[in-house]
């Protein structure tokens, strides 16, 4: 398998596929780690995987570099994932060892009762290519530190990636596979759990596959969204019209909690779409390992067209291109920074995923229309309101079909918070307390004297 830049189009690497022969031996050996890990303290657990974080932490640059050239993130966002993926790891080793302790009852005469966590056993992660190290460390990390042991298929645009997360840490396992093979391993009986991040489509197919094998297999599901933010009649539009744009184009839109869609109100709409256009403008699209690049190229170049199609849908359906709309650059594989006003809800670009630098804007009256478009999606991953009323916001959080609601900001995740969806956004949850929870089964002890 050869991976190319998509900048330049030079060979990153050659990968071998895993082979039927290395894919047995690896579950034999994760069934093997399994007996002993599960049994290892949750303060060894933790030790260890300090380790691996360390490791992360002294080849930082490298790290960072890998990602660029896999998958075209400007260099200093790649130096930011790999600070913002340590974070992530350090926060999970901190909460582990109380939360996954044994919940002790309230006594009773006579008795012992109490709930202990057990690990799934393996688990099989699919990590996206986007944040390759943000989504793959969501799972991987809490899973090791629950007491399981992990098989990682990273994306095949990022497999530099899945091997430096099989460096680090323990009792993880890189595999390459092609589709058919990933699918079969599903169904094969020989893993536990199975967390996936990527389209619905994808997920629909996990789900199906995990449902058709030999025993009953759970599954967490990040799909992605078509996020809302609103832009209230009391907006600070200094602090909101950066922080949606940015929302909106940080890795080139490539972010499953990328704002997708906004709504203003009509008070401030004109005022919006003019300042909005004038940050869009500042992006500086090229060469990704330039420190002045603002803005790399697609991943993949049959994004361009994507959004090239959903641009033109939204003005056949009466909205107005006010900037980009294009593909840029020799290669044709970046997509400009695009505004797109006055666009109806029912247009592609308001309820289908985009996933690149595509701002899709609409004016209206009040707060309960704006309640009314934010919800009319099969999405619901997050949603953002910009509004320095915490009540209105909380009237927001209390109406909104979506997994998490900011106030004042967007495009962000707290590993204290879990990271959830609703309706086609997915299943589960990942980071949090709740994330670690995820990927352990109760076990309910009930002694009596």
């Amino acid at each position: 398998m050869n991976v190319l830049n998509p900048y330049s189009g030079e060979l990153v690497c050659s990968i071998e596929e895993t082979t039927d022969t290395e894919l047995q031996q690896r579950l034999t050996q994760a069934g093997e780690a399994l007996r002993t890990w599960r049994r290892t303290s949750v303060e060894e657990r933790v030790a260890r995987l300090r380790a691996g974080i360390q490791y992360f932490r002294e080849d930082r640059e490298s790290i960072a570099l890998e990602i660029t050239q896999q998958m075209g993130k400007p260099l200093a966002q790649a130096r930011g994932e790999v600070d913002a993926m340590i974070d992530r790891a350090e926060h999970m080793l901190e909460i582990a060892p109380a939360v996954l302790a044994p919940d002790l009852l309230e006594p009773k005469p006579g008795f012992h009762r109490r709930i202990e966590h057990e690990p799934l056993g393996v688990v099989f992660n699919l990590a996206a290519w986007n944040y390759p190290l943000l989504i793959a460390v969501n799972v991987v990390v809490p899973a090791l530190l629950a007491g399981n042991v992990v098989l990682l298929k990273h994306s095949s645009k990022t497999p530099l990636c899945g091997d430096r997360f099989a460096k680090a840490f323990p009792h993880v396992s890189h595999l390459v596979l092609d589709h058919e093979r990933t699918a079969a391993l599903i169904r094969s009986g020989e893993v536990d759990h199975v967390a996936f991040t990527g389209s619905v489509e994808g997920g629909r197919e996990v789900f199906q596959q995990a449902a058709s094998g030999p025993k009953f297999l759970d599954t967490g599901l990040e799909l992605g969204g078509a996020d809302p933010a609103y832009v209230a009649a009391d907006a600070d539009l200094d602090v909101a019209v950066a922080a949606i744009v940015d929302g909106a184009c940080y890795n080139a839109g490539q972010s499953c909690c990328a704002v997708e869609r906004v709504y203003v109100h009509q008070d401030h709409y004109q005022e919006f779409l003019e300042r909005a256009q004038l940050e869009l403008r500042n992006y500086q699209l090229g060469d990704p390992q330039d420190e002045s690049t603002t803005m790399g190229p697609m991943a993949s170049r049959s994004a361009v067209g994507f959004l090239r199609s959903q641009v033109e849908d939204a003005i056949k359906r009466g909205s107005k291109l006010l900037e980009g709309g294009d593909a840029a650059g020799e290669s044709g594989q970046f997509f400009t920074p695009t505004l797109l006003a006055d666009c109806p809800n029912d247009c592609e670009v308001m309820q289908e995923e985009s996933f690149g630098p595509v701002l899709p804007v609409a004016s209206v009256a009040n707060d309960e229309e704006a309640i009314a478009r934010m919800n009319d999606s099969r999405f619901g991953l997050t949603a953002s309101v910009w509004t320095p009323d915490r009540e209105r916001a909380e009237r927001f959080a209390a109406e909104l079909k979506t997994g998490t609601v900011f106030q004042n900001r967007c495009d962000f995740l707290d590993p204290d918070l879990p990271w959830t969806g609703v309706g086609d956004s997915g299943k589960g949850s990942t980071l949090s307390r709740y994330g670690l929870l995820c990927l352990t089964r109760r076990k309910s002890l009930h002694f009596k004297d």
